[in-house]
């Protein structure tokens, strides 16, 4: 059955066969218990990019293009280590990064596949730029 972002959400509750852990395990077996009996390992209480991919779907059929522009940027940076997104952000902070420090930020996120992530770290150097809001 495909997914119909207009009729299929909450993903949870109408379409629970399409939400996963980063493994494949079901949401059905996201459990309280689960986690307290270490069945299910921490890392798998995530989301995946086809969830939120799904989500942004849902966000953009509903004429939240914002939302679902967020969500598409979010399935990326699923690819990026936990310790380099909380580095992205803290270098995207007004005056903490110059324009060449952003750069870099970009090209490594494009290594990871995050490619708007990239594209966004670029744009909000130049508006940094413009604004005088570089280090």
């Amino acid at each position: 059955m495909g997914f119909d972002p207009t009729r299929d959400y909450p993903l949870g509750t109408r379409r629970p066969d399409l939400v996963t852990t980063p493994s494949g395990t079901p949401l059905e077996r996201v459990t309280l218990e689960a986690a307290r009996d270490g069945t299910l390992a921490r890392d798998e209480l995530r989301a995946t990019p086809e969830t939120l991919l799904r989500q942004a779907e849902v966000a953009r059929a509903a004429g939240r293009t914002q939302l679902a522009e967020n969500l598409e940027r979010a399935a990326e940076l699923t690819a990026v280590p936990d310790g380099e997104v909380l580095a992205v952000y803290t270098a995207l902070r007004p005056g903490r990064s110059t324009g060449a420090e952003l750069a870099q930020w970009a090209v490594r996120l494009e290594e990871h596949g995050a490619h708007r992530t990239a594209a966004f770290v670029r744009e909000a150097a130049a508006a940094y730029r413009e604004r005088g809001l570089l280090a």
